[in-house]
């Protein structure tokens, strides 16, 4: 495992206070575990992959959640989410687009360094996008140094089955620390046949198989996303590293989801593991519509809002 993940859950070294972590010397994050929301008097100044290693072996679940810009990186980290993952799922709710394929990895290090600059304590994983480490494992290594280096993130994810295993050693062997993404893989959502539960029937051994293949070739974190939750439950029980689902059961070490999704700004039809636990969207639309209406009839702005 890269030094770098090897630190004690005392790790408060200095740094600068855009970078510090929690109970350094940066601003509102001061206080640490005792002052921080969602921290408990356990928690690590500074989640680092051998900290969610600990905390399967300890019987603790952690939290992660999707973020794509410094604002709303940094209210997730004070909120003590662990884990922020830069998802190639920026192409959907970010640019609009209706599939994860087509997000560069130019694109995607824009989104993971924004994330980087609001994070002091949660640990940072980048997606690497489709076509970006596929053809080989020299490919994913190049990749994944990219994302280490120019955006300065902790980790990175990679999707795909037990044939993917070549990539993930050679990623791990050259110091990149890799989260492994089976069952569904939305980048290969042609090739599956659409959004469909993976792991049914006889299929299940498959998702055990790519697992175990991933944990063998290093990986630290094993997610799995639509998964029958019994089939997560197995996977779960049968590795050592910890595991995240995504419509996966409630077996898992962490759960992950789209922050757009959990926070009501999508629209149309919502994904069964989605649990909604606000209506920004509706917020939203409330404020700029009394915004709108106050332009339009001259009471914004005001005199106090002059020089």
């Amino acid at each position: 495992m890269p030094a770098e993940n090897q630190s004690s859950e005392t790790d408060t070294q200095a740094t600068s206070p855009a970078t510090a972590p929690y109970g350094g010397s940066g601003g509102a994050a001061a206080g640490g575990a005792t002052g921080e929301a969602g921290a408990t008097p356990h928690s690590p100044s500074r989640i680092r992959t051998v900290h969610l290693r600990r905390f399967k072996d300890d019987g603790r679940r952690f939290a992660m959640l999707t973020a794509y810009d410094a604002q709303i990186a940094s209210i997730f980290d004070e909120a003590g989410v662990e884990v922020l993952l830069v998802g190639d799922s920026a192409a959907n709710v970010m640019m609009g687009r209706t599939t994860t394929l087509p997000i560069t990895v130019d694109e995607m290090l824009v989104f993971s360094r924004s994330v980087v600059n609001g994070v002091r304590r949660a640990l940072v994983v980048a997606d690497v996008p489709f076509g970006s480490y596929e053809a080989s494992p020299q490919q994913a290594v190049a990749t994944g140094v990219r994302f280490l280096k120019e955006a300065g993130v902790h980790a990175v994810k990679v999707e795909g089955d037990a044939a993917m295993a070549p990539h993930v050693r050679a990623m791990v062997a050259a110091g990149i620390p890799v989260m492994a993404h089976v069952g569904f893989t939305p980048q290969s959502e042609h090739a599956l046949g659409g959004y469909r539960v993976q792991g049914r029937g006889d299929a299940a051994a498959r998702v055990l198989e790519d697992a175990r293949a991933m944990q063998d070739a290093g990986a630290f974190c094993v997610l799995m996303e639509m998964v029958p939750s019994e089939v997560a439950a197995e996977v779960d029980a049968a590795l050592e590293v910890p595991t995240i689902g995504i419509g996966a059961g409630g077996s898992t070490t962490g759960q992950v989801l789209v922050w757009q999704d959990m926070l009501g700004m999508t629209q149309g039809r919502v994904p069964r593991f989605v649990k909604r636990y606000a209506d920004l969207r509706g917020v939203i639309s409330e404020a700029a519509t009394a915004f709108a209406d106050d332009v339009r009839s001259g009471t914004f702005p005001a005199e106090e809002h002059g020089f």
